[in-house]
């Protein structure tokens, strides 16, 4: 299972459960967290390397239901740019759409616009311009024995324009899934050295690491930033749980984000 949809199925119940939190002390409530209408998720990237756009089509489960989340099969989806050029993507496997034929453009403003169910469903996104990752490096931790190596980006910030990163961890070909986000509100113009910090993940030397630094916009940053926070060793050790600040319209869960892509390889010392 997905962080994210690990997270969405949590966040549905929670209202339910800070319900019962607050009433208990006045009387006994019971509370059925089974019969929570399903609610339409959308993952959509779009970047500006040649090929392979997705779109992933779900739908949320109930709390104690298995981690099977029934994909949505037979939408219309689109992407337009500000011109109003009309990429498709077509459903190659059910709740997956592609397009493999295409790049998006820096500072270009895309509409993803989902049909199903009869309903539309749109989101906005603008590619920031890219910042190249320069390289990937190690520094070791000395207070944690079981973890002892922590993986740095390498980066130089543009200076005088608002910049905001993702970074996606890869060791040995395996996702990492703690999310790593920043901007750069304290290293405008800077050359960063950013530890990406992350548990369940044994680094040791002759691993290889690889990253993907999305520079993504605004609204994609705080979602993913929100999201961050509810990690067990998010900022702050974690904060009380709500939806991500989705850029969906019409009640959608999910997200959609044209971003730029640079790619480091490096292996551990």
């Amino acid at each position: 299972m997905t962080m994210m949809k690990m997270q969405l199925r949590l966040l549905l119940i929670m209202p339910a459960i800070l319900l019962l939190a607050i009433t208990s002390c006045q009387k006994i409530i019971s509370i059925n967290t089974n019969n929570a209408a399903p609610q339409l998720v959308i993952e959509g990237n779009l970047t500006d390397i040649y090929g392979d756009q997705m779109v992933h089509i779900s739908k949320t489960v109930p709390f104690n239901a298995t981690n099977n989340y029934p994909p949505v099969s037979g939408a219309t989806v689109i992407v337009t740019d500000s011109a109003g050029d009309i990429i498709p993507f077509t459903e190659e496997s059910p709740g997956y759409y592609y397009n493999h034929i295409f790049a998006g453009n820096y500072k270009e403003t895309y509409t993803l616009t989902v049909t199903t169910g009869g309903k539309v469903y749109k989101a906005s996104s603008t590619m920031p311009a890219p910042v190249e990752l320069d390289s990937v490096s190690t520094t070791s931790d000395q207070f944690d024995k079981n973890n002892p190596f922590t993986i740095v980006v390498n980066y130089q910030d543009p200076p005088g324009v608002p910049n905001q990163y993702k970074f996606d961890l890869y060791i040995n070909s395996v996702p990492v899934q703690t999310i790593f986000t920043n901007n750069d509100e304290f290293t405008d113009g800077r050359y960063v050295h950013e530890q990406l910090f992350q548990q369940g993940t044994n680094i040791v030397a002759g691993d290889t690491a690889k990253v993907d630094m999305e520079c993504i916009d605004e609204n994609i940053y705080q979602y993913w930033f929100s999201l961050s926070q509810l990690q067990i060793n998010g900022p702050g050790g974690g904060i009380t749980p709500s939806n991500p600040p989705s850029n969906f319209n019409n009640g959608a869960l999910g997200y959609f984000s044209a971003h730029t892509s640079s790619i480091k390889i490096g292996v551990v010392p």
